[in-house]
Formats: structure tokens, C-alpha cells, sequence
């Protein structure tokens, strides 16, 4: 098993944390949030580990000369899903994929491995307690999930609360079949919609993560998923990172 960091992005909505460095830099504890990520995946024996950046990646590859790296060159001009197809090289087994501005516990990584399913999403069953004064980043901003018998059967950010199983945290796991689907879907999406409306983006190149995997579900792909219950913080403005400081342990 290997995991893949996406981490191109600069965060703009960090500033002035993001100035002169990559988002996940950031310091919560006595750790940068890519410290807690390496941390989670480590402790379970994941150790090949890549890391996509674009922002500041001289930055990252000075300070973590043991992972390896993929650099999107055209960062500011796409988004997460492109942006993790700069490694599609590296998806011909298994792997497990993150956002690199999230907090997430040794333990999310352990259940998801204890899930048997092609491709499993990690749900925060607990997320609405992290939205409880956040106004810089509501509810309704989440990427909402609703799961029936074990599968996710809907990923978006129009799920109303009240209906939500929880929200997806950005890790995800793919065996190798399930690496394969994915790619076949990436490809036959990119060729249709390259320069078009892609579901909720306006361009398929700013489409994210979570806009493939429903495409995906849609047409009969299964998405199994492994739930927390609140091990696992976003940090995508300043009252996050304020919050991260204050209550992750």
C-alpha cells in the first residue's frame, strides 16, 4: 500500500499562514499538518508515500527529501482531481489518497484498511460538532455524504444536514481494481468534458475530488465507506486553523 498527498494548492483562504509556505506547513501542536499526515499513514506501516505539489514543492522537497514527488506544474489553473492525476502513474496497485490541509488520527487509516471494498471513502459521522461557529466555512460547504447498507450512495455539498451520514474527510482507498475504475472514469470524463461544465464546476479542469466519485456512483460503481467519529479536523481558513490549534490532540 501506498499513499498520495495532494497537495498543490496555496490556500489562499489560509493567507497570511500561506505566504511563504505550503498549506499543509502549517503548525498545529509541535507538528506541520503534513507531519500528522506521515505520522497516520507511518504508524500502520505506510511508508511509500508521494506527495503532488505545485506551490511552493521546493519548499516541501527540501524538508521531506524521503517522500516522492510529482509536481502540477499548472497549479493555479486547476483543481484537486486534476491535480491528483499528475501521479496517475503511481496507481497500478493500490493506494490510498488525501488532501494535505486535513488532520486525521492513526486509527481512520487503521479502520480503513480493515475495510474489504475496491474503493472506500472515510466519513466523519461526528462533523457537524466542527461546524458549530464556523463561519467562514458552513455546512453547507461540506462534502456531504448520504450510506445505505455500508455503501455511499451520494457525495455532494447539496445533501441537506439533517439527512447527512456524516461528512467525507478527503482520504480515500483504492485496491487495484478499484484504481483501475477510477482511471477509466477520469479518462472517459476528461475526454467529454475537457474545456466544458463538469457536474458543479464550470471547467472540468477546476472539478473536484468529490465531482468524479458521483459521477462515478451514478453509473454503478460502488463506494463502500469506513467511518469516524470525529478524528479528523479540515484546516481551509484561519478560524479552522484557530480551532485546530485549540482542540486537536
Amino acid at each position: 500500500m501506498k499513499a498520495i498527498i495532494i497537495g498543490a494548492g496555496r490556500g489562499s483562504r489560509l493567507m497570511p499562514s500561506t505566504k511563504d509556505s505550503p498549506k499543509c506547513f502549517a503548525q498545529v501542536g509541535d507538528k506541520r499538518i503534513l507531519d500528522w499526515t506521515l505520522e497516520a499513514f507511518r504508524s500502520n506501516g505506510i511508508t511509500d508515500i508521494v506527495f503532488i505539489g505545485g506551490y511552493q514543492i521546493d519548499r516541501v522537497k527540501e524538508d521531506y527529501p524521503d517522500l516522492r514527488f510529482y509536481h502540477n506544474d499548472d497549479w493555479p489553473n486547476n483543481n484537486i482531481l486534476a491535480s491528483l492525476m499528475y501521479a496517475e502513474a503511481e496507481m497500478t496497485d493500490e493506494f490510498i489518497c488525501c488532501y494535505s490541509d486535513i488532520l486525521f488520527t492513526p486509527k481512520v487509516v487503521a479502520d480503513l484498511l480493515d475495510v474489504d471494498g475496491d474503493i472506500t471513502v472515510v466519513c466523519d459521522t461526528d462533523w457537524l460538532k466542527r461546524y458549530e461557529n464556523r463561519t467562514e466555512h458552513p455546512s453547507d460547504d461540506g462534502e456531504t455524504m448520504r450510506v445505505e447498507n455500508g455503501l455511499a450512495t451520494e457525495i455532494h455539498r447539496d445533501i441537506p444536514d439533517s439527512e447527512a451520514h456524516g461528512e467525507f474527510i478527503g482520504v480515500t482507498k483504492f485496491s487495484k481494481a478499484g484504481a483501475e475504475q477510477f482511471c477509466r472514469a477520469y479518462q472517459y470524463a476528461k475526454d467529454a468534458f475537457s474545456g466544458k461544465p463538469f457536474r458543479e464546476a464550470k471547467v472540468f479542469e477546476k472539478a473536484y475530488l468529490i465531482h468524479l466519485y458521483q459521477e462515478m456512483i451514478e453509473h454503478g460503481v460502488v463506494f463502500h465507506h469506513s467511518d469516524t467519529d470525529g478524528e479528523y479536523i479540515e484546516i481551509d481558513t484561519q478560524q479552522d486553523f484557530s480551532y485546530a490549534r485549540e482542540n486537536w490532540r
